[in-house]
């Protein structure tokens, strides 16, 4: 997979130097020369010098043959203009966004080219949530401009769907359980899988089927 990050600050130097050590062509995009020529001596990564949110500069670093843009530098309008420009422009399938400022976070939908947006304050907050909450659902992440989200629940002791097989819910149309975890142990769901007290369930939902699921799991 072939992944270009705009912005080599020490975010975007994370996730390049991740994706390195997974196998995947990774692109960085950086327009502090002083920047680049630091990281050419740590970093096996391609690099292009210029300005992110310069068309002629994306088709000259071959933006058009990424699978994924990630747009990780530290100012929330460069990363909004760099999204609309790879989805626009360049039709990149993936685009990821950072977002630096919490109160941003409703602009970057799919009305900005973002495919999946990620702020540090709400995540810690969620996994603060998940840690200490039973009972309750949970945001975790964002997806499709948040028409899809994925959401985290700690089974209660006396849940509405407490010892029934995952076959005979009435799982909303629009939601998939994607994973159980219990006892410190991943269960992948299947349809005789039943669910349990203290069980943390992971599903992904729509804005739609997110208040259906949440009564069936938690109750209303």
């Amino acid at each position: 997979m072939k992944v270009a990050i705009a912005g080599a600050g020490k975010v975007g130097t994370y996730i390049a130097d991740d994706l390195l050590k997974a196998g995947h062509q990774v692109l960085l995009i950086e327009k502090e020369p002083a920047v680049v020529e630091r990281l050419r001596l740590e970093l096996p990564a391609d690099y292009h010098l210029s300005d992110a949110c310069e068309i002629s500069e994306l088709h000259e670093a071959g933006l058009a043959d990424v699978d994924v843009m990630v747009a990780a530098t530290g100012e929330d309008q460069v990363n909004l203009v760099v999204s609309l420009l790879a989805k626009q422009e360049f039709a990149v399938p993936r685009v990821v966004a950072r977002v630096n400022h919490p109160k941003n976070q409703w602009l970057f939908n799919e009305t900005w080219g973002v495919d999946v947006s990620v702020s540090t304050p709400h995540l810690l907050t969620a996994l603060v949530e998940e840690a200490v909450s039973v009972g309750s659902l949970v945001q975790l992440l964002h997806f499709e401009g948040g028409e899809a989200r994925l959401v985290e629940v700690t089974l209660a002791e006396f849940c509405p769907c407490g010892g029934k097989p995952l076959a005979e819910l009435e799982i909303p149309r629009d939601a998939t359980i994607v994973a159980v975890v219990r006892d410190g142990h991943v269960v992948v769901p299947r349809g005789d899988t039943t669910l349990e007290k203290g069980d943390e369930v992971l599903a992904l939902v729509t804005p739609d089927s997110e208040a259906a699921l949440k009564a069936l799991l938690i109750g209303s």
